[in-house]
């Protein structure tokens, strides 16, 4: 625990202007952002006695180790920077709003030639028009089912669609009326662009000129005695009636409109985001945040609207966003809205009116979803923190384990021998701090000295990124060999840079690690530690026979009690371990029983092999090519082609192929993309002996 006045800054050395500010740990990882209008104002509100100090505002200045600011021009700037920031370093202070779901959205792909409508989650894609968050994927797909019947808009994947236009027969839809059929030429690509031009207007709340114009033909339709064209049109209008009863009216003047409520306690906050367009409630989404800082509802709402309109520009900027308290200053936050949408966007608390009933029923929702998180976990942090409690008795630790990181082995009867890191920090999964290994110091089956090479590995790393910042206490050496990058099995090779705040490559040490085996890979890990003269991480492992923890240096293991929390936790780190591990050692040998001749050809990348296989159909004819031939592939040189050439002549031919019913020799004529085995299920295709022997 930091003394905040060991890194307090020299009176006047902070400026009176707009900036933000980062503190870091003692291993230079961003723990909080900030911004501020004044810094020096700000920031000398953290260091006055820790006794005055909010709780986890004091646990916050006293992890931390050094502050650090940059001054800006203006509080807009601050705004973005600090979101900027935020989403860069992902600081363990900072409120963070986990969305409980991946929301769906309906979404029409404009940017394709025939524009589909479809289902979309995840990050939102240029030139493809969004309409939600829907709660539900049916809800979306029950809506679309009505409106084909007005807007027969494409719904097909491109791979229906090809086979489609290939065989020049439509799918079921447009057989039906459901699809107008852009596949076999029914529709002209401009007609087709026209039409999901219109069901976008329609999802938009445009509705009142379709309804009118398809009224308008019934009628027409019915006095010029066409009574089943004109039943077609009245059922028309009441598929898109029926539609539009699913998003009642609930503001007037057809109203684009976000409104954002807030419940919270003591702990945690709970917001939920209607979306209204054209006065109907078109989506609806909900976030969830522990509160590890001292924040005002205005400031929650302030976090609320960055995460929300942070990536969005234009018309996902609504005209008007109502919320229950206004951040302060909200000049500054209504400026970066403006910006964001291109015009004057309206920041402000509802009053009285529809707008104001509204409101009450998202706070009603907010209430609830807080309500049912409670409910959902309100045991967790609870028993989060003793299952580490427990950790820490049971292992005789001088505190719980915060950061925890899990280790094992995967193999396959000695072939392709891989580890995994995983990384558990507060009891609960950092995905993103997790790694894996290729195992390059020796060949065959042994688990012990693999574990031996990870751990060395892992904290020789860990040794030399403390040594690059200078974290050496006076005296103190680096315990490094100087050994390289660790290679294509380990990830986040480049990305990482000395003093921009993010984790590099194993900077940040575990408190506890834990090894998947019993007492040999125990002391395995112990002796990479030792030799390496790191004495301040404990080590532990977890048997599956008997689910037994096992120390270094103990005959006997430490046996908890089956209903223990802490043995939950254990277990739970190393089935993740274990998963993690088997899924890379599943993909490599899945890479590696798919190579084929083509992959020894030194610089020739998958997009030319892909060339090379579309011109000549197969292996079997590439082989039998000349150069000249080779080289009319686009991209391939005569020096490439002489490489293919002496590649394919040095591999021998797969044996023929033989048909076991008829003993008919099968000849390879079939394209072959792969250069190997399809894509079947791991055990498939293995002799017997050799199923469930995966490790």
């Amino acid at each position: 625990m930091a003394d905040p006045s060991s890194y307090r800054p020299r009176p006047g050395e902070i400026p009176d202007s707009p900036g933000v500010y980062r503190f870091r740990d003692e291993h230079r990882r961003v723990i909080y952002v900030g911004k501020a209008k004044s810094l020096r104002q700000r920031l000398a509100n953290y260091f006055q006695d820790l006794a005055n100090l909010h709780p986890r505002t004091r646990t916050m200045v006293t992890t931390a180790a050094s502050v650090e600011w940059t001054v800006v021009s203006t509080e807009v700037e601050a705004l973005q920077l600090e979101y900027s920031w935020i989403k860069e370093y992902d600081p363990r202070f900072n409120v963070k709003y986990r969305d409980d779901k991946s929301y769906p959205y309906l979404a029409v792909t404009m940017n394709e030639e025939f524009p589909r409508v479809q289902v979309m989650r995840g990050h939102k894609k240029k030139g493809v028009r969004y309409f939600g968050p829907y709660g539900h994927a049916w809800a979306i797909r029950d809506t679309v089912d009505l409106l084909l019947r007005v807007f027969p808009v494409r719904t097909c994947s491109t791979g229906v669609f090809k086979n489609a236009s290939r065989t020049g027969r439509p799918c079921l839809l447009g057989y039906i009326g459901k699809c107008s059929a852009p596949c076999v030429g029914r529709i002209t690509p401009e007609d087709h662009q026209d039409l999901a031009e219109d069901f976008c207007d329609f999802m938009a709340g445009r509705t009142g000129t379709y309804l009118r114009r398809l009224e308008k033909q019934m009628m027409e339709a019915a006095e010029e005695m066409e009574y089943e064209r004109a039943a077609r049109l009245r059922d028309d209008i009441e598929a898109l009636k029926k539609a539009m009863e699913k998003n009642a009216v609930v503001l007037a003047d057809a109203t684009d409109a976000d409104l954002i409520a807030v419940a919270e306690d003591e702990l945690e906050a709970a917001v939920q985001i209607f979306h209204v367009r054209g006065g109907r409630v078109r989506g609806q989404r909900g976030w969830v945040t522990d509160k590890v800082e001292e924040v005002t509802t205005g400031a929650l709402v302030e976090h609320a609207l960055q995460q929300l309109y942070g990536e969005e520009t234009g018309d996902a900027v609504p005209k008007e966003v109502l919320v229950p308290a206004l951040p302060e200053p909200v000049e500054p936050v209504q400026e970066w809205l403006t910006g964001r949408r291109g015009s004057n966007v309206s920041l402000r608390i509802p009053q009285r009116g529809d707008k104001k009933a509204l409101m009450e029923t998202v706070e009603r929702n907010a209430q609830q979803a807080l309500a049912l998180h409670k409910t959902k976990r309100a045991s967790d942090l609870t028993t989060r923190s003793r299952a580490l409690e427990e950790i820490a008795d049971a292992l005789d630790l001088d505190s719980a384990p915060l950061r925890i990181e899990c280790y094992d082995i995967s193999h396959l009867q000695g072939d392709d021998v891989v580890a995994s890191m995983v990384v558990f920090e507060d009891g609960l999964q950092r995905k993103s701090e997790y790694r894996r290994f290729q195992i390059k110091g020796f060949a065959g089956q042994d688990d012990v000295r693999s574990m031996h090479e990870v751990i060395t590995r892992r904290f020789r790393r860990y040794l030399a990124e403390k040594e690059k910042t200078g974290e050496w206490a006076d005296g103190e050496e680096a315990h490094t060999d100087g050994e390289p990058v660790l290679g294509d099995g380990d990830l986040l090779t480049s990305s990482l840079k000395d003093d921009d705040g993010r984790p590099r490559k194993f900077a940040y040490p575990p408190q506890l690690v834990v090894v998947d085996g019993g007492q040999p890979q125990v002391a395995a890990a112990r002796r990479a530690l030792d030799e390496l003269g790191i004495d301040d991480i404990a080590v532990c492992g977890l048997a599956k026979r008997l689910e037994e923890v096992w120390v270094p240096g103990d005959d006997d293991p430490v046996v908890l009690p089956r209903s223990s929390e802490g043995l939950y936790l254990l277990q739970r780190v190393r089935d993740e371990a274990h998963r993690f591990a088997i899924t890379y050692q599943r993909t490599k040998r899945a890479k590696r029983f798919r190579a084929g001749p083509l992959d020894d050809v030194p610089g020739l990348g998958e997009t030319r092999k892909q060339a090379l296989i579309k011109h000549f159909g197969s292996v079997k004819k590439l082989r039998s090519a000349t150069i000249e031939q080779i080289q009319e592939v686009p991209g391939i040189g005569r020096k490439t082609a002489e490489t293919i050439a002496a590649a394919l002549a040095r591999a021998a031919p797969a044996a023929p192929a033989v048909n076991t019913a008829t003993g008919e020799i099968i000849d390879d004529e079939e394209p072959d993309t792969t250069g190997g085995s399809s894509g079947e299920p791991v055990s498939a295709g293995l002799p017997d002996e050799r199923r469930g022997q995966e490790r």
